[in-house]
């Protein structure tokens, strides 16, 4: 138990993962507690940018596609993201974006149960898997969307059920489904199960393959840092892949994309859903950060994780008790995440004076401030700080300071 800042220095001393602070861009006065949404640059990443503007396109130009083979990105970084999921290499692309991704399986997982319509959610599932949810259902005749409360969702995995849709790590309160529990529950209805890994995959140990997951998506921007809009992934399992069909029937998802015929014909395996040009430079980017991560051991991480959160979770209890903060994450470090939430009916306020303080965290609606725990960067004395001027902004009352929220800006 650290119970002073000279115990969270000494922690952090003896941390087995220490040295990755060092492999990113962190600005002097600030804490970083935002890693859940947009992690930060990884030093490498600019030498490597560097090298693919000068000499891949600056002087390699179009035969960078073979010379440096540009053209076997999407399945190279896969292979990697897929170290990380529990996944073989021949399961995972990296592509597109996760909302494009999610319409791909979604739809393809929809048309592979004939007589079943119903795509099933939870009611508080991050926005973009509900709306494109909703517009797969607007695309395919007899389908609908049934986002039911979180208690609901396992007893109502039916016959109408064609696939299952959930995020494994809630975007707002970090509660964390049982992967395997669910997933047996789909297959044991003939459903098929999409998971939405993308507040799991780095963070969080994930093994899609023991857990006989169907389909899942992820982002590339969060705890794998590689940049804003970066790349998404996307896995199929491989007794899936020729079964079934992306609604987006792009030229690199062709068979022979370079043949120019004027009929479609799928790939086989998980080529079949890529579809238009890789995005060379977001995936050279994503590259670096996924390879930061395949360097650290998922237990450590899961280990500091969770004790990062146990420090947060303390030293709220006894430095805010009374400032009418409301825990809404689980205690339990195999119910959870790697991001802690509190509610406050201040909450956007009181987040912008951490951030005026060099606290940067984020604002959820209605009343939810995130703090992301990433354990690659992040250290014990960075949480013990966090919450002391957490507890500063409340007792002098700084947040009061702060303009009310404005429309249309980023939280």
């Amino acid at each position: 138990m650290i119970e002073t800042e000279a115990q969270a220095r000494a922690a952090d001393a003896a941390d087995p993962l220490r040295n990755f602070r060092d492999r990113f861009v962190l600005p002097d006065g600030v804490i970083y507690l935002d890693g859940n949404s947009l992690g930060p640059l990884p030093r490498a990443t600019r030498e490597r940018l560097d090298a693919a503007l000068r000499h891949e396109w600056g002087e390699g130009l179009i035969r960078s596609w073979n010379d440096a083979d540009w053209i076997a990105a999407p399945a190279r970084v896969g292979g990697k993201i897929a170290r990380l999921i529990g996944a073989a290499p021949n399961e995972v692309v990296a592509a597109d974006s996760t909302s494009v991704n999610l319409f791909k399986l979604l739809s393809a997982a929809v048309r592979a149960r004939p007589g079943r319509g119903v795509i099933l959610t939870e009611a508080g599932n991050f926005p973009t898997d509900l709306y494109i949810a909703q517009g797969v259902a607007e695309s395919i005749p007899g389908a609908e969307v049934r986002a039911l409360p979180r208690e609901e969702v396992f007893d109502a995995i039916d016959s109408d059920v064609a696939v299952v849709m959930l995020t494994h790590v809630h975007y707002k309160t970090a509660a964390r489904w049982d992967m395997a529990e669910i997933t047996a529950r789909a297959h044991a209805a003939g459903a098929l199960m999409l998971w939405d890994l993308s507040h799991s995959a780095g963070a969080v140990a994930v093994d899609l393959r023991a857990c006989d997951a169907d389909l899942a998506v992820g982002c590339g921007y969060k705890y794998l840092n590689g940049g804003p809009g970066a790349p998404a992934f996307l896995f199929v399992a491989q007794p899936l892949q020729d079964g079934l069909s992306s609604p987006l029937s792009g030229w690199m998802g062709h068979a022979s994309a370079f043949d120019f015929s004027d009929d479609y014909q799928p790939a086989d395996g998980i080529q079949r859903f890529l579809c238009g040009t890789p995005p060379v430079l977001g995936l050279t980017a994503l590259e670096v950060g996924v390879d930061i991560a395949l360097e650290a051991d998922m237990a450590d991480l899961a280990r500091k994780s969770a004790a990062l959160w146990n420090l947060f979770a303390a030293r709220i209890d006894v430095r805010l008790a009374g400032y009418g903060f409301e825990l809404i994450s689980p205690r339990d470090p195999a119910a959870r995440g790697s991001h802690i939430s509190l509610s406050h009916p201040e909450g956007y306020r009181i987040m912008q004076a951490l951030i005026a303080r060099g606290v940067i965290g984020d604002f959820r609606d209605p009343d939810v401030l995130r703090f992301g725990l990433t354990p690659l960067y992040l250290g014990h004395e960075d949480v013990w700080r966090a919450v002391e001027i957490l507890h500063s902004v409340m007792r002098d009352e700084a947040w009061r300071k702060q303009a009310e929220r404005a429309p249309g800006r980023v939280t």
